[in-house]
């Protein structure tokens, strides 16, 4: 039985009658304290929030039209799930981000079997990437599609990692640069190395796909080293897609990151494409498309749900409403890093901050969705002020970008 404790001396309360409306009493012998005991539903509704939010039913086909449901859920909103941090070392992991808006990035690191971490950002950078990966223990092998920063954080954070990059993308920069129906045949050429790149299995196929590549640069040098005069003056190349394919081809293989994978230290096959994070990433494609029309702070937590649910040792919702931080807590973070660390320069001080009164106009009329939020930040706090789930978001980058 649920028997509740005294919240000031912790010991066990007994009965200590009913009220009118039938609820029982407890009451603490010790303190004289009398209370009764709520039973707390919120672990089941958010159950149920997620089994809504990670599947595919529409608010329209539940009971009342979903309005029960969107009232329950509402403060479920709140919660922002974070990664844990890692510290069993895996031999292969797939990174790659997914785009949520023009300035919204969430990175993302997993095995074959479950989600290791994610990493909210405004940006694929070196800093985005060397936080997430900070989190994990350096795998055997790292595969990635060449994201903007990447290498510059690997070569920090993980320096004893080994590299792949997906042989898909790569043949992808050769399409774009040649198209599926190339008309030249320098291009036809390349385009068909790119098809063979991607069924590479062993060394020696390796080794001959190299010479043929370097047999197309030679027979070819002439071709793309072409040049013509710009009309505001000045020359450039003449084949300049062909010329970035070959340099983006020349730099993978100088380096020794296309057959990685190829190594034969390793004791078991490794993977060469990043079809396991891609598959990931469909099936958030089609969740966010399944609830359209939420904000950019909601996206990013469906994308954090689904990634937490799919993470090696999720807890149970009792466990997650006790621990998991929320909007309030994060503003009160914030708040309390501006008043302490103002002097790094990471938060926003006069001069440069957004003043909510610029943007808006006050007026006699009723207008709360417009109002900035109450008993959060200071009137004379130099920070950036604005509706509730535009603050949630800017500081979510404040918190984890900076």
């Amino acid at each position: 039985m649920n028997t509740p404790k005294c919240p000031a001396c912790g010991r066990v309360m007994t009965r200590y009658g009913h009220l009118a409306s039938g609820a029982q009493r407890w009451r603490c012998s010790l303190c004289n304290i009398s209370q009764v005991s709520r039973i707390n539903s919120m672990a089941k509704h958010l159950d149920e929030f997620l089994a809504w939010l990670l599947g595919r039913r529409r608010q329209a086909d539940m009971p009342g039209g979903g309005r029960s449901f969107r009232r329950r859920c509402e403060p479920l909103w709140q919660l922002w799930p974070f990664s844990p941090i890692i510290d069993e070392v895996h031999d292969v992991i797939f990174v790659d981000g997914i785009h949520l808006g023009r300035n919204a990035v969430v990175l993302i690191a997993q095995t074959p079997d479950c989600v290791l971490g994610w990493y909210a950002a405004r940006s694929e950078n070196s800093r985005a990437w060397g936080a997430l990966m900070s989190r994990i223990a350096p795998p055997a092998l790292v595969v990635t599609d060449g994201g903007s920063g990447f290498a510059k954080a690997c070569k920090r954070i993980w320096p004893t990692t080994r590299v792949q990059r997906c042989t898909f993308h790569a043949y992808c920069r050769i399409r774009q640069a040649t198209t599926m129906r190339p008309k030249l045949e320098a291009s036809r050429r390349l385009y068909a190395l790119g098809r063979q790149l991607t069924h590479v299995t062993d060394i020696e196929g390796a080794q001959e796909w190299i010479g043929a590549y370097q047999g197309w640069c030679t027979r070819w040098k002439d071709f793309w080293e072409e040049k013509t005069r710009r009309p505001e003056g000045g020359w450039e190349y003449t084949h300049e897609r062909l010329v970035r394919a070959r340099n983006s081809l020349n730099k993978l293989i100088s380096q020794g990151l296309l057959f990685t994978y190829l190594d034969p230290t390793w004791t078991h096959q490794m993977p060469a494409m990043t079809n396991q994070i891609e598959s990931t990433n469909a099936q958030l494609r089609q969740i966010l498309r399944d609830h359209r029309g939420m904000r950019l702070t909601r996206r990013m937590k469906a994308v954090f749900w689904w990634y937490y649910i799919h993470s090696a040792h999720p807890q149970p919702a009792a466990t997650i409403l006790a621990t998991m931080p929320t909007d309030a807590a994060l503003e009160n973070a914030w708040y309390h890093a501006s008043q302490t660390h103002q002097a790094t320069g990471t938060i926003p001080v006069w001069g440069d901050a957004i003043c909510f009164n610029e943007l808006h106009h006050t007026t006699p009329y009723h207008n709360t969705w417009d109002q900035p939020p109450t008993n959060t930040f200071c009137p004379t706090t130099p920070v950036l002020l604005g509706p509730r789930s535009y603050i949630s978001g800017l500081l979510l980058y404040k918190l984890l970008d900076k």
